[in-house]
């Protein structure tokens, strides 16, 4: 493989062109050449020369001209240009700095000199060639690197997920009616709060926090979880305390999406008018993405089998959720469900009942 340095000699004149030809290579050179700026930029493309010697005074395109060009391009930019011309007065040297020229000869040029400032520039040449590769080869290793952390925040979210829906399945496990009811409602809460104009940091959180919304009901007794009729008071205020179970389970979590599940377990079966509970507040002192939870969770019950009902048609169901806007819940959060229903019956199809081991695809929209 030929090692010897490329000196590219832009010039029209074949006089020039053979003198410095001849020089160059008993130098030890490999030289190329051409006589115009077109034709220069042809020759550079094709030999990536380690220094190119540029006539100013030329046809089709000057020296200035091929010079600023080859300095704009992002391939041709780390190639040192010395301007050789006769041309020697110091507006003409401002020129050739303008157009990005690294040095500056005048004819006649001398021998020594010449040599001197090719063989430091063929130098520079190979240093700019090397930082070129380190640069590419440190981005090449950062995106890699990158890559890599970001594989295993998605392996420790896809974990953590999965441990999150292996806790909250645990509070639906006795009941089997209740299927992928967690499932469900958290998409359709995420489907909501996007289409309500919250980003994609927030709608991940409600994702991984509305499954935590009923884990109080590990703490109810079967009797009343899964009595087939209606409850009477004292029961009802047994199953009402699930809220208050499920915060203080989370009481002591850490994480931002455990802490909002806690927020979500104490307050999504507070109503817009004050008449939920556990704490009976009322609109917006209720948490946003409680609210938001609060209407997928219904709507998917009302939609699912229950040990004390039979599950109602998609109809029924819609009017329920329409008829109790500004009541039960809260009215923006109702017009924000109804955009989005194609959606919300996508999700309905994907995650049936009999499918709840499809839990672990909820990692995908991460």
């Amino acid at each position: 493989m030929d090692t010897k340095p490329t000196i590219l000699v832009v010039d029209d004149e074949e006089a020039n062109l053979r003198v410095f030809t001849a020089f160059l290579e008993s130098e030890g050179y490999n030289v190329v050449v051409a006589r115009d700026g077109k034709e220069g930029i042809e020759q550079v493309h094709k030999h990536d020369p380690d220094v190119i010697l540029l006539d100013v005074m030329m046809p089709k395109m000057n020296g200035y001209e091929t010079a600023k060009y080859l300095k704009n391009n992002e391939e041709t930019k780390i190639i040192p240009i010395v301007m050789v011309t006769a041309l020697n007065e110091a507006k003409d040297r401002v020129k050739a700095i303008e157009a990005g020229t690294d040095d500056f000869l005048s004819k006649p040029v001398d021998y020594a000199e010449f040599h001197a400032r090719v063989r430091s520039l063929v130098k520079i040449k190979a240093y700019n060639v090397h930082m070129r590769d380190y640069q590419k080869e440190l981005e090449f290793e950062v995106a890699k690197r990158t890559e890599q952390l970001n594989k295993a925040v998605r392996q420790v979210k896809a974990a953590s997920l999965e441990t999150i829906f292996g806790l909250t399945h645990a509070s639906e496990y006795k009941d089997v009616d209740t299927g992928a009811h967690i499932l469900r409602m958290s998409h359709y809460s995420a489907e909501i709060a996007r289409k309500m104009g919250y980003n994609d940091k927030v709608v991940e959180s409600l994702l991984y926090a509305a499954p935590m919304h009923d884990i109080g009901k590990i703490g109810i007794p079967d009797k009343v979880l899964l009595k087939p009729g209606k409850l009477d008071p004292a029961e009802w205020n047994v199953m009402k305390q699930h809220t208050t179970i499920g915060a203080k389970i989370l009481d002591d979590a850490i994480t931002g999406f455990a802490k909002l599940g806690r927020m979500v377990a104490m307050n999504h079966h507070e109503k817009w008018d004050g008449t939920g509970y556990p704490n009976g507040i009322a609109g917006t002192d209720i948490p946003t993405l409680a609210r938001i939870i609060s209407v997928a969770d219904v709507f998917d019950a009302l939609m699912s089998r229950r040990p004390y009902k039979e599950p109602f048609s998609l109809e029924k169901s819609l009017s329920i959720i329409e008829e109790d806007s500004g009541k039960h819940f809260d009215p923006e959060v109702v017009d924000a469900f109804f955009s989005v229903t194609d959606e919300i019956l996508k999700i309905k199809d994907t995650y049936k009942d009999d499918e709840a081991s499809k839990y672990i695809e909820i990692t995908s929209q991460l």
